[in-house]
């Protein structure tokens, strides 16, 4: 075990991320009581345990450290040039339900980029992560380098509200648009894992409507995409977290910019 005095930033993120993946791990298929938030959202207790061992981890080694709990909210200087931001169980509602398409996500912004992140998988005990410079995955202790590829075109959109550039983008109007069904073929699993899965090759890309600048959800996916080599911009094209928002992470240059173009042309409405 990797001493707390010695442990950097990406080791912490992925024990966190671990601690956290345990916990939903084991109240998997349990009664779980559920807090309502706006919107018609909820959390579990699922959620609050996982963020509670997730914390547990963080507080003691990085004291000085602010964070972003999904469920816990803000703690420490709002201007803190190093937060944690914090996504204890990404697909709730998935979970919810007993599907295990989920996500654990721990990530920390150091001034204005993302310098560690962590994407757990309870159920396959994966962890995607990266210290910044490269991504990797670890599976039984072994971490193994990310490898992008659009082989598979199969690409992930995020259909859950809100849809800040409707009417201009919609992406129900992307996966109507004729282009994208003879070359690409849709899914929605309803987690940010997918987006790990751009990075690992196991999706062409993810796209999604948004602002996500310090978003707990995307912070620890963004940055194992970048880390990885994909192609990572907001949904017009334009440089991450400027304009319109959004996102499209896609495996190389040839789907991101078939996909920029199916967004900027999208399919007519139906009459």
């Amino acid at each position: 075990m990797v001493s707390m005095d010695t442990e950097n930033d990406a080791q912490l993120a992925v024990r966190a991320a671990q601690a956290g993946a345990a916990v939903v791990r084991d109240m998997y298929g349990t009664s779980l009581p559920r807090t309502e938030k706006s919107g018609g959202d909820f959390a579990t207790a699922a959620d609050l345990a996982a963020e509670k061992a997730i914390l547990d981890v963080l507080r003691p080694a990085r004291p000085d450290d602010a964070v972003t709990g999904e469920e816990s909210g803000h703690t420490g200087a709002d201007g803190a040039r190093r937060r944690w931001l914090v996504d204890p169980l990404c697909g709730t509602l998935n979970y919810a339900v007993q599907n295990m398409l989920v996500a654990v996500n721990v990530a920390l912004r150091e001034g204005p980029g993302i310098t560690a992140a962590a994407s757990a998988d309870p159920f396959s005990g994966e962890v995607f992560w990266t210290d910044g410079t490269r991504a990797r995955v670890r599976r039984a202790g072994v971490d193994e380098e990310l490898a992008p590829s659009p082989g598979s075109s199969l690409v992930d959109v995020n259909l859950d509200a809100p849809f800040p550039n409707a009417p201009d983008f919609r992406a129900v109007h992307l996966l109507a648009a004729p282009a994208f069904a003879e070359r690409f073929r849709p899914r929605v699993v309803s987690t940010t894992l997918a987006v790990a899965w751009v990075a690992a090759g196991r999706r062409a890309a993810y796209v999604t409507d948004g602002d996500l600048r310090d978003s707990v959800h995307f912070a620890a996916g963004i940055a194992l995409c970048e880390a990885a080599g994909c192609v990572v911009t907001g949904i017009h094209g334009q440089p991450l977290h400027t304009g319109a928002g959004g996102l499209v992470a896609a495996a190389d240059r040839e789907t991101h910019r078939a996909l920029v173009e199916m967004i900027r042309n999208p399919a007519p409405a139906a009459g």
